[in-house]
């Protein structure tokens, strides 16, 4: 093999190529300038091809244009190779250059026919164009049944709204005669009440008496209504971040007088400072129906636990995403649910008590409580072995306030002035101004918001007591007209409105609200304060 190769390159008895054409110059040249521009177009073949396969790494048979791509660069080495051979008798290179020449041809023809049916299954453009338009019917068919999935869902959606709202009226028909029952009792302590009082007027510590009861009744009254906006999730929560077992030991004496002396009432607090965010009043009120649900079920010497503690949730619960949260837990000894009564227990105005004995709100409140704080009530009950109610809620990470201390009370020399007392209730109205003028204010009446405007344009009050629902023009829109003309004006809302969250609208989050039904102080106080701001320069 070494001797073939030295005798292939062997150029000693050889002439070179020119020889043969007699060195005549037009003949030498047209040779060389032809093989030049040939060498020339052969290499820039193989530079576009690399330029293609390296944009285009997604073409399926870029190893047949590297291919190619040699065999073009060993012909273009062929014709320099006749160049070179002109006047240099190397014709052994030059056979090598084209048996490398002829070795790539032949894969690259190979190569070609082996690649055949790839090229054949390309699609062609018209091709194309008929995928192209099918996909594009498709995604029309798809956003067709999007859309019409969206409106069935929508339409669902009303459907189940609809559903809940009938039972809820269907519940409340049922159990109207039971809260009918309620409120009849509450006016019958305060009409009662009121009645006696006329009567023993001479009597003064017979009349205090007397008030007082007629006060506990309406404060009962008070406390069933806010079971029903709170059920409707109509009422405006304070969500306020405060820890738990300190909550529960501050309405520790609360629940005890809820249990009442024949139940062991205990106290199991193991949350330490974790916080969560929730309304105070209203979760207190949730304890306490929990608690008072627990001692009618519960027989005389039974046990009733009340429990906090700091648990994690792993992922995967039903309900609730991962995290820590407070498991507040109230547990008894009693006789505990069916699996039918457990499965309801949560529907409003449902019980099991019989008419007059409760409206069915309990369980619901508080379920609507909890859902609002973030959490998830839950029941674990048996018959004959007890019923423990499981209230999850998030552990906050705001920062839990101190209690707030008592507000003080008015001073003697509390700034006076003329009020506009404004509400369509003729017996809420007399009340408010027979209040305002006890506390030695100025009264003005109006019974509707047309008539309160042109008495402020007439005379101008220092405050103006302002009902919400009022017909023919409401609350708020009384409170814009008044804020564009006497911006300074101390505006103080009363209001039995479920939707007290319209109120924002028109003077903030910081509109001054009376809750009816509210205590004369409570009103007294609201004033005191609006009329010392606007003394000090407020709005």
């Amino acid at each position: 093999m070494f001797e073939y190769f030295a005798r292939l390159l062997d150029t000693k008895a050889l002439a070179p190529h020119g020889i043969c054409l007699f060195w005549r110059p037009e003949l030498l040249w047209t040779h060389v300038i032809s093989d030049v521009l040939i060498f020339g177009a052969y290499m820039t073949i193989p530079i576009a091809l690399a330029v293609i396969i390296r944009r285009r790494r997604d073409v399926p048979f870029g190893w047949m244009l590297w291919c190619f791509a040699l065999f073009i660069t060993a012909c273009g080495f062929t014709h320099l190779m006749g160049i070179w051979t002109l006047w240099n008798p190397d014709y052994g290179i030059e056979a090598l250059v084209k048996i490398v020449t002829a070795l790539a041809s032949i894969g690259t023809a190979i190569a070609l026919w082996l690649l055949i049916p790839l090229a054949v299954s390309i699609p062609t453009p018209a091709d194309l164009k008929l995928v192209n338009e099918e996909l594009r019917q498709r995604i029309a068919e798809r956003d067709l049944a999007i859309a019409e999935l969206q409106h069935e869902k929508a339409q669902r959606q009303r459907s189940e709204e609809a559903l809940a709202q009938s039972r809820k009226m269907d519940a409340l028909g049922q159990l109207t005669g039971g809260i009918a029952h309620d409120f009849n009792n509450l006016l019958q302590a305060v009409q009662g009440s009121l009645e006696l009082i006329g009567r023993k007027a001479a009597d003064a510590a017979k009349v205090r008496q007397l008030a007082e009861g007629a006060m506990h009744a309406a404060e009962r009254g008070a406390k069933l209504t806010a079971q029903l906006l709170a059920f409707a999730r109509s009422k405006q929560l304070k969500m306020e971040p405060f820890v738990v077992s300190d909550f529960v030991l501050g309405a520790r004496d609360l629940l005890a007088g809820a249990a009442g002396n024949l139940i062991d009432l205990r106290f199991d607090l193991e949350s330490d400072d974790a916080a969560v965010l929730a309304d105070r009043t209203q979760l207190e009120l949730a304890l306490l129906n929990l608690v008072i649900n627990a001692r009618d079920a519960t027989p005389p010497g039974g046990r009733i636990v009340v429990s906090a503690r700091r648990v994690d949730l792993p992922a995967g619960d039903p309900d609730l995403p991962p995290g820590e949260y407070v498991e507040l837990r109230v547990a008894d000894t009693g006789s505990g649910m069916s699996a039918e009564v457990r499965g309801r227990a949560f529907e409003p105005f449902f019980t099991t008590k019989g008419v007059g004995a409760g409206a069915g709100l309990g369980l619901s409140q508080v379920y609507g409580v909890v859902k609002q704080a973030g959490g998830v009530a839950r029941i674990d009950s048996a018959e004959g072995e007890g019923t423990t109610v499981i209230l999850l809620l998030p552990v906050t990470t705001h920062t839990a306030r101190e209690e707030p201390e008592a507000a003080e009370a008015p001073t003697a020399d509390a700034r006076k002035g003329v009020v506009l007392v404004v509400d369509d209730d003729a017996d809420v109205r007399e009340f408010a101004a027979a209040a305002l003028d006890t506390f030695g204010h100025t009264v003005v009446q109006a019974p509707d918001g047309g008539e309160a405007l042109a008495s402020i344009e007439a005379s101008p009050p220092d405050a103006v007591l302002l009902d919400y629902a009022m017909p023919g023009m409401t609350g708020a829109e009384v409170a814009k007209i008044i804020e564009r003309s006497h911006p300074k004006l101390p505006i103080i809302f009363m209001t039995g409105y479920a939707d007290a969250a319209a109120l924002e609208p028109v003077l903030g989050r910081n509109a001054l609200v009376l809750r009816k039904p509210f205590r004369v102080d409570e009103l007294n106080f609201a004033l005191a304060g609006a009329l010392a701001r606007r003394a000090a320069g407020g709005s």
